[in-house]
């Protein structure tokens, strides 16, 4: 399907207001948004919001209300005064499909501050991208996303359907935010979440869940380590057991998307805490551990080999035998997900993608996890991901490709069209 002239119209409007997207993405990097400090972002994004038009309203997660919910990961924090924010462009018609455009504020850490060239939270543009923690993960889709709804306004279009803007917290660590936004009744019969994977279709995503692993030892000068325990060096022989999980996980029951993909199930232990004087033994320890696991897989079934492989680590070890580690889950409890490409609302994101570029858009099979999690697993619309390119994202000199950000408002402009259907 060729661009008309109403679209033909909107994917000028985008590039009218290219630098007002460049703009709004470079006060969002400005903002430190990390776990717990979302609030700078999230009143930023109101004001945007308002200022374009739009009644934002705050959608708090009311963990009380919200921790029967299956999909509810449960965090070891508070949520007094976090919120999201989420604007709703109401139907001037009749006929169209709702829409959920949403994306995520929060950012993970910088550190180690050395490793980048620049301040990370100072945005720099170099060479046709645009640096900063955040850039491409992902505020640079929340500036395309919310530009690309304005540009249905700006060009006088009304829509036949609604449009919902989430802008929500926690996507990087629990992705309660969005369930909370699913379960305050913001739903509709698509999704799009511009995620930096570049201008892919996301079809298929792992579960991810994270834990905790506890371990104990026993406390003594270094002058007789052998009278104690180190509780680190314990810790050696349970990551070690895990780490053989993650290889069996690699071997069997591989779903067909996935066999092309090189080594797909991961394991990070990404905290490790232990000790406090170097002339004592450690007795206590704990590491945090990310695991992946394929789509069909239940949390609880992964929770379950994670449990086993420790216990059988734990037993491999006299010290450990007597004193079993204590497994602890928390924060991500994410299943994985399958869809066919050929899904109406997939099928028309691929068509707008063409009659832009010419080309045929490529599949996306994910080794991570998204937002869509909450919104496939318990929405009742077809969600993915289509975004801007990035590089470097959770590392040092994370960086968005300037010109794919202006892209992905034209494609959500010219979606947003079809999907929701214009009326003036």
């Amino acid at each position: 399907m060729t661009i008309n002239g109403k679209e033909k119209r909107l994917i000028e409007l985008v590039e009218d207001l290219s630098d007002d997207i460049l703009d709004y993405v470079c006060r969002l990097v400005k903002e430190p948004s990390t776990l717990g400090k979302e609030d700078s972002a999230v009143r930023l994004a109101e004001e945007e919001l308002k200022r374009l038009s739009f009644d934002p309203v705050s959608v708090p997660i009311e963990s009380e209300m919200m921790k029967q919910h299956p999909g509810f990961a449960r965090v070891p924090w508070d949520y007094e005064g976090r919120r999201n924010v989420v604007a709703v462009h109401q139907a001037d018609g009749q006929g169209g499909h709702s829409l959920i455009l949403n994306g995520h504020l929060d950012v993970v850490s910088p550190e180690p501050l050395e490793l980048w060239d620049t301040d990370p939270f100072d945005p720099v543009e170099k060479d046709g991208w645009l640096y900063g923690r955040g850039a491409g993960d992902m505020k640079a889709g929340v500036a395309a996303m919310t530009y690309a709804l304005y540009a249905t306004e700006r060009a006088g279009f009304g829509l036949n359907a609604p449009v919902t803007i989430q802008n929500v917290i926690e996507e990087e660590c629990s992705g309660n935010g969005t369930l909370a936004c699913l379960t305050a009744g913001y739903d509709a019969e698509a999704a799009l979440i511009p995620e930096p994977f570049g201008p892919t279709i996301l079809t298929n995503q792992l579960g991810v869940l994270w834990f905790k692993v506890s371990v104990r030892g026993a406390p003594a000068h270094v002058l007789s380590t052998t009278s104690g325990t180190n509780a680190i060096e314990k810790s050696f022989i349970l990551i070690k057991g895990l780490r053989e999980l993650e290889a069996e996980l690699n071997r069997s029951s591989v779903p067909e998307k996935y066999k092309e993909v090189f080594h797909p199930i991961n394991l990070n232990i990404g905290i490790f805490k232990s000790g406090d004087w170097p002339s004592t033994v450690p007795a206590t320890a704990e590491f945090h551990g990310r695991l992946s696991f394929f789509p069909g897989v239940s949390y609880d079934e992964i929770c379950g080999r994670i449990v086993d492989a420790v216990r059988k680590a734990a037993q491999k070890d006299a010290w450990l035998a007597e004193n079993p580690p204590v497994v602890d889950f928390y924060g991500f409890r994410s299943e994985g997900h399958s869809l066919p490409l050929d899904l109406p609302a997939f099928s028309l994101l691929a068509d707008c993608h063409k009659a832009i570029t010419g080309e045929d858009v490529r599949e996306y099979i994910a080794t991570c996890t998204t937002d869509l999690r909450a919104l496939n697993l318990y929405g009742s619309g077809q969600a993915t991901c289509y975004g801007p390119v990035a590089e470097n994202i959770h590392g040092a000199n994370e960086r968005v490709e300037i010109s794919s950000i202006i892209h992905v408002a034209k494609v959500y402009a010219v979606f947003i069209s079809r999907w929701c259907g214009l009326c003036e």
